[in-house]
């Protein structure tokens, strides 16, 4: 395991309320998907299917890997379903991605790593997804709701 990230559990609460700064988090989706969020020490936030919640040290980023069995969306391999960095102090976004990717490769030898960016939630830049490509990402698609496909080939 990477010395820049910690293994931590679904429902750890520093990891929640990062989940809840993300902008993928939809307070009444997943308030219907969590109710008990509010008053549990360890509600669950990740999902179902194989996890790997990871946080660095001063608790300022979060990466959530996600393998599902079934998709419905047709993706195949590990999906980054959750990467929030606040400023961490354990390096810049694109070395904590790379990081993170080692631990899922640990975790899933040989599986295809992906994530999907929504260019409108993101801060305004000429190439969203700046530091997934960085980390050796590329662009491979677009979803059907619009979201920019990025994978990671071992």
């Amino acid at each position: 395991m990477s010395v820049l990230w910690c293994p931590t559990k679904d429902g750890d609460p520093r990891g929640l309320e990062l989940f809840r700064r993300h902008y993928s988090y939809n307070v009444k989706r997943d308030q219907l998907k969590f109710p008990f969020a509010e008053w549990s020490s360890d509600a669950l936030f990740v999902g179902p299917g194989e996890k790997l919640v990871l946080l660095t040290a001063d608790a300022r980023a979060l990466f959530v890997w996600r393998k599902e069995r079934y998709r419905m969306d047709g993706q195949t391999g590990v999906n980054c379903a959750v990467f929030r960095n606040e400023g961490s102090s354990a390096g810049r976004a694109s070395e904590l991605i790379r990081a993170a990717d080692q631990a899922a490769w640990e975790r899933w030898p040989g599986e295809r790593l992906f994530t999907h960016v929504d260019a409108a939630k993101v801060r305004h830049k000429r190439d969203p997804g700046r530091c997934f490509i960085r980390a050796g990402y590329r662009r491979c698609g677009v979803t059907l709701t619009g979201l920019l496909i990025f994978e990671h080939l071992p």
